[in-house]
C-alpha cells in the first residue's frame, strides 16, 4: 500500500470540489437554509496567520456539518481590503494601493483554498471594488438625507508627522500606528453618525439574541447608559451673561452635599467666556493648551496622575446648601462625556479622593457605611447607606435621597432628571487616500449635498503622492479635476468632499451584500434577503465583538428602518455570536515578527498537509481559550492520520465496535454545535485506536467513521471513500444518527459518598433505583465503617453518577 501523501490528494480534492461546485449556496431551496459567517479578513502582505485559521476552520467543519444534515448553507467568504497599511505601503513603494490590494486577495485566497475550506467563492465581495462600495456610498447618502450623518468641528488624535485624523485604537502608547512619533489632539471638521439615536435600541435588542454574556456586557458598557441627575450650580459673577451656571451630571444626587469642588474640561466654553474674571487665566490657558495637545487615551488613562488647576477669580455655588465652592481645570475630563463638567465629591469618589488629598480640598462625609471598620481619612466610600451631614436628608436610605433630593432640586429649577451616554457620535472622516469616497458636494449656496444617485459610485482617482496635504488635508485634495464639481442642486459651481470613509464603513453590511454580491441596482434583493437573513451563526475574534458589532448592527437597524432592508428578516442581523482564542507562540509569548516567533500556516500545509494542520487547530485546545502552538502536537495529529490511512487495508467483517461507533456519533455531533471539537476529536482518536485493535473492521462502521472525520480532515476522507468503493462524494453522505438504544450503557461506577467525601466506588446496573442502591452500598464493609450505629438523616441520589449519605 503506498503511504499517505497529503500534496497528491488534497490538491485532487479541492479541484474535484471546485469543477462540481458542491459548496454552491442555493438562493431557492426546499432544503432548510443555514447563514454561517466569518470575519472577512483585512488581506495583508503577510498572508494568513494561524489565528484566522481557528476562525476559519472551526466554522467550515460546522459548513460541512450542517450540509450533510440536510441544510442549504450559506457559507461565504470575501474582503476588507481598504486599510491604513497598504495606503503604508503605497507611500513606501509608490505601488497604488489596488494593485497590492490585488496582489494579497489573491495570496490570500490561494492559502483558504489549499485549507480545503468550502466557501461559497462565487459571492465573492471586496470592500475596494466600486461596484461594492457604490452601495457604502449610498448608505451614507439615505444617513445624511435622515439627518443621521453631519458635518461639526471637533477635537480629534493627530499625527502631526502624518497629518492625519487618528482614531483611539490607531494611538498606540500615544503615538501615531503608522510612524510612531507623538500624537496630538486638533480642532477640526468631521463627519460624524448619530449613532446616539440608537442608543437605547442597540441596548435592549441584545436581549433577542445569543451573544456570550461577556459580549453583551462589552456592548452595554461601551454604550454606557447612565440614568440620574443634571444639576445646575449658579457662578455667581458680575457678567453680561444672565443666569450663568455650570451644569453636571450625576446618578448619586444622594452624595450632593459632599460636593466640595467642580471639575471642567479644558475645552468647556465657559473658561473662554469668563476669561476676564479668572485671576490667574495664563496660567489656566496654558494648562488648557496642553492638555488639548494630548491624546485621549493618555488623558484618561487610569494609571496617569491626575492633574489640574484652579480657576481662581470665580466659584461655582453648590445648590443644596449654598456653600461656595472652588472650579478646577483638568485634562481627565472629557467635554463629550456628560457635560463636559463633574461635580466632585471626594469622600464617596476614589479619583476625587485621591485629586482632593493633592490639593488640600475639604472632604465631607455624607453616606454612613454599614461597615463599620471603613475609614473615610484613608479612602473613599462609594456605596450606598444613610445620609449623614445632609441637612433635612439626614437620615434617609440613599434609593430614596436620590429621588427626593431630584424632585426638592426640581422645584427650585436647579435640577431635572437625564439620561446620558457613554457612547458618542461616530467620527466617520478620515485624511487619507484608500479609502471610500464621501459622496458629498459642498456649495457655497446650498451648503452640503448628497452626489445623485445615479452617479454612483463617485470612484477614487488617480493620485501620484499618496501623502496628506502640508495642511493635513487628504491626498484627493490635490487633484483639482476631481475636486471641481456641479452642486447637484443649483448646478453652480461646487468642490467634493476629500475625507474618505473610516476602515469600518465597508465591514458594517457586508453580511447583506453576501446574500446577492452582484445585483446592480440595489443594496440586495429583498426576497434573497428574506431568504438569507439573519445570519444563523457569526464567529470572529474578540476583538471586534465591541465596536465592529455595535457599529454593524446600528448600520443594519437604520438600513430596516428606511426598508432597504425587510422588516420581516428581525430587528438584529446576527441570531448568534462566538468567539475564538488567541493562538500563542511556545512558552505562552504572543506571535509576532520581531519575536520570530510567527506559524505560517503554509509551511504548515506543506510539510504536514492541510488535514493535518485542520485537525491540529481544533485539537490543541477548547475553542474559546487561549492557546500554546505545539509543533510536537502537530506531528501527534500527522500519526493519527497516517493511522486511518492504514485502516483502508483491514476492511471486513468486523462487528464489535457498533455501541462504541454510536457513541461516538452522538459525541461527535453534540460537540460540533458546542464548539467542543478537541472532544469531537479525542471521542474520533478514541474510535480509531480500537478500530486498530481489530483484525477486520466493517464497511459500515468504517463509512459512519469516515463521514464523522470528514469535516475536520475532509481531504483524506475524499480519498478512503473513494477507495473503499462508496458512491459519491464522502461530504455529500447524510450525517448518520445514533441508536439511543446502542448507547446505554448496561453497567456504571456508582460513586459513594458520606457527608459529601468519597468513600467508595461500586459497579452497578445502569438504570439502578435509588432503594436498590441504597440497598446494595449500604452492606458494602467500607461504607459501614462510617454509618454503623448512626442515623442517616438525609440520602441524595443522582441516577447514574452518585449517592451521598447525610450523616
Amino acid at each position: 500500500m503506498e503511504k499517505y501523501n497529503p500534496k497528491k490528494i488534497e490538491k485532487k480534492w479541492q479541484k474535484k470540489w471546485e469543477e462540481t461546485g458542491v459548496f454552491a449556496s442555493l438562493d431557492k431551496s426546499k432544503k432548510p437554509k443555514y447563514y454561517l459567517l466569518v470575519e472577512f479578513p483585512y488581506p495583508s502582505g503577510d498572508g494568513l496567520h494561524v489565528g484566522h485559521c481557528r476562525s476559519y476552520v472551526a466554522l467550515d467543519i460546522l459548513a460541512r456539518k450542517k450540509r450533510m444534515q440536510g441544510f442549504n448553507v450559506l457559507f461565504p467568504m470575501g474582503w476588507d481590503a481598504f486599510g491604513l497599511p497598504t495606503e503604508n505601503y503605497a507611500i513606501k513603494t509608490r505601488t497604488h494601493p489596488a494593485i497590492v490590494t490585488r496582489k494579497n486577495t489573491a495570496n490570500f485566497k490561494r492559502q483558504q483554498k489549499d485549507l480545503g475550506l468550502s466557501f461559497d467563492w462565487n459571492r465573492e465581495i471586496n470592500t475596494t471594488d466600486p461596484s461594492y462600495y457604490k452601495w457604502t456610498q449610498w448608505i451614507f447618502i439615505q444617513l445624511f438625507k435622515k439627518g443621521l450623518a453631519y458635518k461639526a468641528k471637533m477635537s480629534i488624535n493627530w499625527c502631526p508627522s502624518c497629518k492625519i485624523g487618528l482614531a483611539n485604537e490607531e494611538v498606540v502608547d500615544g503615538k501615531c500606528e503608522r510612524c510612531g512619533k507623538k500624537a496630538g489632539r486638533k480642532e477640526k471638521e468631521q463627519w460624524l453618525l448619530r449613532i446616539t439615536k440608537y442608543a437605547d435600541r442597540l441596548i435592549h435588542d441584545l436581549d433577542k439574541v445569543d451573544y456570550p454574556e461577556r459580549v453583551k456586557v462589552s456592548q452595554k458598557e461601551w454604550i454606557g447608559r447612565s440614568q440620574g441627575t443634571e444639576i445646575k450650580f449658579p457662578v455667581p459673577v458680575f457678567t453680561p451673561f444672565r443666569d450663568l451656571s455650570l451644569t453636571g451630571f450625576t446618578t448619586r444626587a444622594d452624595t450632593l452635599f459632599g460636593c466640595t469642588y467642580l471639575v471642567l474640561a479644558p475645552e468647556h466654553a465657559l473658561i473662554e467666556k469668563l476669561k476676564r474674571k479668572i485671576s490667574n487665566y495664563k496660567q489656566v490657558k496654558d494648562y488648557v493648551e496642553k492638555s488639548k495637545k494630548k491624546a485621549e487615551k493618555e488623558r484618561i488613562s487610569e494609571d496617569k496622575e491626575k492633574t489640574g488647576i484652579e480657576i481662581k477669580g470665580i466659584k461655582a455655588t453648590n445648590p443644596v446648601n449654598n456653600r461656595k465652592i472652588p472650579i478646577f481645570v483638568a485634562d481627565y475630563v472629557l467635554m463629550h462625556y456628560g457635560t463636559g463638567a463633574i461635580m466632585a465629591v471626594p469622600a464617596h469618589d476614589q479619583r476625587d479622593f485621591d485629586f482632593a488629598k493633592r490639593y488640600n480640598l475639604p472632604i465631607i462625609e455624607v453616606i454612613k457605611p454599614k461597615d463599620s471598620k471603613y475609614d473615610p481619612s484613608k479612602q473613599a466610600y462609594e456605596g450606598e447607606g444613610i445620609l449623614i451631614n445632609s441637612g433635612r436628608f439626614t437620615g434617609i436610605k440613599s434609593e430614596q435621597a436620590k429621588e427626593r433630593i431630584t424632585e426638592w432640586l426640581n422645584a427650585k429649577g436647579f435640577a431635572k432628571k437625564a439620561v446620558h451616554y457613554k457612547l458618542r457620535d461616530w467620527i466617520f472622516s478620515r485624511q487619507r487616500y484608500w479609502g471610500e469616497p464621501i459622496p458629498m458636494i459642498k456649495c457655497e449656496k446650498c451648503g452640503w449635498q448628497p452626489v445623485l444617485e445615479q452617479d454612483l459610485p463617485i470612484k477614487l482617482p488617480e493620485v501620484k503622492n499618496y501623502k496628506p496635504t502640508e495642511k493635513g488635508q487628504s491626498p484627493l485634495a490635490k487633484v483639482e479635476k476631481w475636486v471641481n464639481a456641479e452642486c447637484p442642486k443649483c448646478k453652480g459651481p461646487g468642490q467634493r468632499e476629500t475625507d474618505v470613509m473610516p476602515n469600518w464603513a465597508g465591514s458594517n453590511w457586508y453580511y447583506l451584500r453576501y446574500c446577492d454580491p452582484i445585483n446592480d441596482k440595489k443594496l440586495a434583493d429583498p426576497k434573497k434577503l428574506e431568504h438569507w437573513m439573519p445570519v444563523d451563526w457569526y464567529n470572529g475574534g474578540m476583538e471586534h465583538t465591541t465596536l465592529h458589532l455595535l457599529y454593524s448592527r446600528f448600520i443594519y437597524k437604520f438600513l430596516r428602518d428606511i426598508k432597504a432592508v425587510p422588516r420581516s428578516i428581525g430587528s438584529e442581523p446576527y441570531k448568534k455570536r462566538t468567539s475564538h482564542g488567541m493562538i500563542l507562540g511556545q512558552g505562552g509569548i504572543k506571535m509576532s515578527k520581531s519575536k520570530g516567533n510567527v506559524i505560517s500556516p503554509e509551511k504548515v500545509v506543506k510539510e504536514h498537509g492541510a488535514d493535518t494542520m485542520r485537525v491540529y487547530e481544533m485539537f490543541i485546545g477548547p475553542f474559546e481559550q487561549m492557546i500554546l502552538w505545539d509543533t510536537k502536537g502537530v506531528k501527534g495529529v500527522r500519526r493519527f492520520l497516517e493511522k486511518v490511512w492504514k485502516f483502508q487495508e483491514k476492511l471486513g467483517d468486523g462487528k464489535e465496535l457498533k455501541q462504541l461507533v454510536h457513541k461516538t456519533i452522538k459525541k461527535v455531533t453534540e460537540d460540533i454545535e458546542l464548539l467542543k471539537f478537541n472532544t469531537a476529536i479525542s471521542s474520533l482518536m478514541i474510535l480509531a485506536n480500537k478500530m486498530e485493535q481489530q483484525k477486520e473492521i466493517s464497511l459500515i462502521h468504517y463509512s459512519l467513521f469516515l463521514i464523522l472525520l470528514s469535516p475536520f480532515a475532509p481531504h483524506i476522507t475524499e480519498e478512503l471513500w473513494e477507495r473503499a468503493g462508496f458512491k459519491g462524494l464522502c461530504c455529500e453522505q447524510k450525517w448518520p444518527r445514533y441508536d439511543s438504544k446502542l448507547i446505554k450503557e448496561k453497567k456504571i461506577i456508582l460513586v459513594v459518598q458520606i457527608n459529601g467525601k468519597v468513600r467508595d466506588k461500586i459497579e452497578v446496573d445502569a438504570d439502578i433505583s435509588e432503594k436498590e442502591a441504597e440497598k446494595a452500598v449500604l452492606l458494602r464493609d467500607r461504607v459501614l465503617k462510617y454509618t454503623e450505629g448512626k442515623k442517616i438523616k438525609k440520602t441524595i441520589f443522582i441516577s447514574g453518577k452518585l449517592i451521598n449519605f447525610v450523616l
